[in-house]
């Protein structure tokens, strides 16, 4: 079992920043892919960024290339989300998770492959 502990979620204005954090209980974190999906209101969730479980490899939806960056602290079982240049169609729940079955090094996009799931953080950009 892992539970997965989101935050840093908030308002932000268009342009802003914010950093999301996403703790693991565990000993699967270590050894585990991570990602950050979204899903906005009447909108069906989406992948947003992927990290190996090492952190030598990423993936990102191309809406936020350029301009979101994950990373992993394994020492701490957590997993961040920056997010610089937030547009307003950024806003929605922010949802972390683990992909206890990966095998090979790129984080994997379909949501079917992740086992367990975090509660999410609202992220809400404004104007």
């Amino acid at each position: 079992q892992v539970q997965l502990v989101e935050s840093g979620g908030g308002l932000v204005q268009a342009g802003g920043s914010l950093r999301l954090s996403c703790t693991a209980s565990g000993r699967t974190f270590r050894s585990s892919a991570m990602g950050w999906f979204r899903q906005a209101p009447g909108k069906e969730r989406e992948f947003v960024a992927g990290i190996a479980y090492n952190g030598d490899r990423t993936n990102y939806a191309e809406s936020v290339k350029g301009r979101f960056t994950i990373s992993r602290d394994n020492a701490k079982n957590t997993v961040y989300l920056q997010m610089n240049s937030l547009k307003l169609e950024d806003t929605a729940v922010y949802i972390c998770a683990v992909d206890l079955g990966l095998v090979g090094d790129v984080p994997r996009v379909s949501q079917h492959f992740y086992d367990y799931w975090g509660q999410g953080t609202q992220v809400t950009v404004s104007v």
